[in-house]
């Protein structure tokens, strides 16, 4: 089970997928739509809060796969469980079926309580799941070359180029990415938080306009 939320009326909210590859800057273009008074509910955050120490998901992945995934300080031990479940696809559908469930429950507990222009749902795999299109308005997707995402990742996470690459294989393609991308926000390495911010703005304008038009149309 993926995370979702309820099929698409003009009495919902006008809602955004916002999806890229590892060390695209997602999370910096989230941030700014929060800023222009976007609602985010992003799958990430949700993750890492129910994974946290004392994090509700923690007695269950100490059951399901022992204390060596659990850290010393109570949380999961990320680059542990992320070793595991690339050499045991087993591993890796236990976790799924184990969070997933989690994760949705609380997408929707959020995106009940929320306020703002519109519904900005922050969901790294959205191209993977296949179950996010048809309850969105737009995908927008954050993009930039592979080389740019090795070296963002290498200087937040440590992570040597080898594993940042296994991470990208086990996502969608750039271009399976593109393909599904209904806005696109170009974050390369050539690209200014300036350029960004401006590129961002552009866009938030033009989903204003858009789900205007949607309000009217139900279109």
């Amino acid at each position: 089970m993926l995370p979702e939320v309820s099929t698409l009326s003009p009495s919902h909210p006008w809602r955004i997928g916002l999806t890229g590859g590892i060390g695209s800057g997602k999370s910096r273009v989230a941030d700014q739509l929060a800023d222009l008074g976007a609602a985010v509910i992003d799958t990430d955050l949700i993750a890492h809060s129910l994974t946290r120490p004392g994090g509700p998901a923690i007695a269950p992945l100490r059951a399901l796969f022992g204390a060596g995934i659990i850290a010393a300080d109570g949380a999961m031990d990320r680059a542990a469980m992320r070793e595991l479940a690339f050499q045991d696809p087993l591993a890796r559908r236990k976790l799924e079926n184990l969070l997933h469930p989690m994760i949705a429950t609380e997408v929707q507990l959020q995106a009940s309580r929320s306020h703002g222009h519109y519904q900005v749902f922050v969901v790294p795999l959205l191209v993977e799941s296949g179950r996010w299109q048809n309850r969105l308005n737009r995908v927008c997707v954050v993009d930039c070359d592979e080389a740019t995402q090795i070296d963002r990742v290498g200087r937040r996470s440590g992570l040597e180029p080898d594993a940042v690459r296994r991470i990208m294989a086990a996502q969608a393609s750039r271009e399976q990415r593109l393909a599904a991308a209904d806005d696109l926000i170009l974050n390369d390495g050539n690209t200014t938080l300036e350029a960004l911010s401006q590129r961002v703005r552009d866009l938030h304008e033009q989903w204003l306009m858009q789900m205007r038009d949607w309000r009217r149309g139900g279109k």
